[in-house]
């Protein structure tokens, strides 16, 4: 049996009425609200920009008029990092304790820098103590899977951040707190323009799909010449130190970018908050140089000891 004539529009039924009320079609569109405008590697350009800027001069500016206006800066920094991370392992169901929390990542960043290395190891004792007592006086139910956590936001960022404090209290601390963001930050800027314009070879899809090997080679290119010539310039090291302590800091920032990465995805969030707007949270700008602390301050007491 053959088909019948396909139905066209003029076989509509007669009593179809079309709404009086809708657009004509030569009526102008209602225009749309602009989107913020993104760039290829998902960040609000303009915003990320303007925001990494405003607390690049923040930091300078305390490190120039005096090195200890830096302190509060860093105190306040980790102390919304650690809430951050608390909050993102709350949708782990993993309640960390926030008050010993906070009462250590103060405690530590302050007995770093008036102490030193020494001080920063008892207070981290201290704080993971606090921790299991606070915990353990609410109820059994849970508390081994919060204490953990609580130990872990404790450890990243508070106890790591603690070694800025050891950086600024050297007699040149303010300039090795610089020398620091500038190889940090540096890794950032390389990967991130190198792998825009030419990344093509993703290192972990699995884990950030847009981090490319092409962008992690243009991170190392720059943090090693950023590092030899501030090792020169600003500590009067010999250059090569600097070009080394660059490009391990690159590699240090790229897997700290990869861990937070990670984290972000078994926890199911985005960002680990919304504080900072074309970054997220403080722990989303802080990944990277949260974890060449201790390899910066290391490399840095062995190879460039400060002068008396």
């Amino acid at each position: 049996m053959s088909q019948g004539p396909e139905t066209t529009t003029s076989d509509q039924p007669s009593d179809v009425v079309v709404d009086p009320t809708g657009p004509a079609d030569d009526a102008p569109s209602t225009p749309e609200v602009a989107a913020p405008r993104k760039s290829r590697a998902g960040r609000d350009l303009p915003a990320a920009i303007g925001v990494g800027v405003g607390l690049g001069a923040l930091v300078l500016a305390s490190l120039l008029i005096r090195k200890e206006f830096f302190l509060p800066l860093l105190v306040v920094a980790i102390c919304l990092g650690a809430w951050e991370m608390r909050r993102a392992l709350q949708s782990a169901r993993i309640n960390a304790p926030i008050v010993p929390i906070l009462l250590g990542a103060v405690s530590m960043l302050m007995a770093a820098y008036v102490r030193g290395a020494e001080a920063l190891a008892i207070t981290f004792g201290l704080t993971a103590t606090g921790i299991i007592v606070w915990r353990a006086a609410e109820g059994a139910r849970g508390a081994l899977r919060d204490i953990g956590g609580g130990l872990f936001v404790a450890f990243y960022p508070c106890l790591i951040a603690g070694f800025a404090s050891l950086l600024l209290a050297e007699p040149d601390g303010h300039l090795r707190i610089v020398f620091f963001v500038l190889v940090t930050v540096f890794s950032d800027i390389g990967g991130y323009a190198v792998g825009v314009l030419f990344g093509k070879h993703p290192m972990a899809p699995s884990v950030s799909p847009k981090k490319s090997w092409e962008g992690f080679a243009g991170a190392v290119v720059v943090c090693t010449i950023v590092g030899a010539t501030s090792m020169h310039y600003m500590l009067g090291g010999r250059w090569w130190v600097g070009a080394v302590i660059g490009a391990v800091a690159a590699a240090v920032a790229t897997i700290g970018d990869l861990i937070e990465s990670s984290l972000k995805r078994d926890l199911g969030v985005k960002d680990m908050g919304n504080l900072l707007p074309g970054h997220g949270g403080i722990m989303d700008r802080l990944d990277s140089l949260v974890l060449t602390l201790p390899v910066i301050w290391g490399l840095l007491w062995w190879l460039a000891p400060a002068a008396g």
